[in-house]
């Protein structure tokens, strides 16, 4: 629920100006040298983008979950690796913010929040993407210090980041997401070793990347939470992080439509606009019915996550949708664009890039599949009584 409507207009009208005034001019140097140039990135921080959801108490913004969707769809006007550059600072203030010390949280959330220094959240290895319960990192406890040995990959912000809250297994006895915990790892810690930051597909300029731990020790203050609880503190988290994604597509979606519709009415052939042509128009009304759908779902869901209910088919649910309707929308939009749409530097070619990797992390879309019908199955036969 949103708690001031008149103040989150505000918010909103703030960050619409500057995703159109400042990011989007800069979108194509961003996304051909790879790189968010340092005046942006201290924007991006001083915009309060760092902390959306964290306590107002450590200098956070405080906001709902509908609040912070709603935000996110305005940045999303605009490529994904802007806003991206400081999510993870809230994914590593969450943890904190739910789980950490009274230490922790006073030492790392205010830094987190005004984004003096930037978060990685290291989860997923080699052989551990959607299968978090195969997870080999290790954290083996030595007197008052714990010592991480593995490596994870495709970290966001791991070539830079200074804080990283981190998933190894405590109890190589346990199988599966037992045994593991969530610790913090400073940038500095020597036995942390870093990666190149990949080179990718899409999302240029929002770096990610591999870490490596080499007997990489650590105060035992460093864990979050208890020993074994860091599945839970993953999983506590994963229906806000699947809606945020949802919210993603919802706005580059809307942006596209956007690009879609003022490309088509400007360029003609045959001595009309395109946008005469009914084929043309279909693909238009589709992409605006789609991403309607897409954004009623999120905002849905996003408030009944604020309600306190149970909503993890919802955001699986939107997490599927809106990812799968985001990768149809560019490709119509490339087709609306012809030959313009699939040249560098144009916005449609850049998202349809951009878009891929959406039906792939918080989990893959066959992931969400297998999650909605599980549920669905196991809330029918508590229906009947059954199993």
């Amino acid at each position: 629920m949103v708690r001031n409507e008149a103040a989150l207009a505000e918010i909103l009208d703030s960050i619409q100006r500057f995703v159109r005034e400042r990011l989007v001019p800069a979108e194509i140097a961003v996304d051909r040298e790879a790189r968010i140039p340092g005046d942006i990135v201290a924007e991006l921080g001083a915009m309060g983008l760092a902390g959306l959801a964290l306590p107002e108490a450590f200098g956070g913004s405080g906001l709902t979950v509908e609040e912070k969707i709603r935000v996110v769809i305005a940045m999303a006007w605009t490529s994904p690796a802007f806003y991206r550059r400081f999510s993870s600072n809230d994914g590593a203030g969450f943890a904190l913010q739910h789980y950490g010390s009274e230490e922790q949280k006073a030492r790392w959330l205010p830094e987190l929040a005004a984004g003096r220094i930037t978060g990685a959240f290291a989860l997923t290895e080699p052989g551990a993407g959607s299968d978090a319960g195969a997870i080999r990192t290790s954290a083996r406890r030595e007197g008052d210090d714990y010592v991480l040995n593995g490596e994870k990959r495709f970290i966001t912000n791991a070539p830079h980041a200074d804080l990283v809250l981190v998933t190894a297994r405590t109890d190589p006895a346990e199988a599966g997401a037992r045994g593991v915990s969530t610790f913090l790892v400073e940038g500095d810690r020597p036995g942390l070793g870093r990666g190149p930051a990949d080179e990718k597909m899409g999302l240029n300029g929002n770096d990610t990347g591999d870490l490596l731990f080499e007997d990489c020790r650590i105060p035992a203050a460093n864990l979050v939470g208890r020993e074994g609880e860091g599945f839970a503190i993953v999983m506590r988290r994963l229906d806000i992080v699947r809606v945020e994604a949802a919210a993603t597509a919802v706005g580059n979606a809307e942006r596209l439509i956007r690009e879609s519709l003022d490309f088509a009415q400007a360029r003609e052939q045959f001595g009309r606009p395109i946008a005469d042509y009914q084929l043309i128009q279909a693909m238009l009304a589709d992409s605006r019915a789609e991403a309607y759908a897409a954004r009623c779902m999120v905002l849905d869901t996003a408030r009944r996550l604020d309600d306190g209910a149970a909503a993890g088919t919802e955001a699986a649910c939107c997490k599927l949708f809106a990812t799968e309707m985001v990768a149809r929308v560019a490709d119509r939009a490339v087709q609306i664009q012809g030959g313009t749409g699939f040249m560098r530097g144009s916005a449609v070619e850049r998202f349809y890039r951009d878009v891929r990797i959406y039906r792939i992390y918080d989990g893959t879309n066959q992931i969400q599949q297998l999650l909605i019908a599980r549920n669905m199955l196991r809330e029918a036969r508590d229906e009947t009584g059954r199993g």
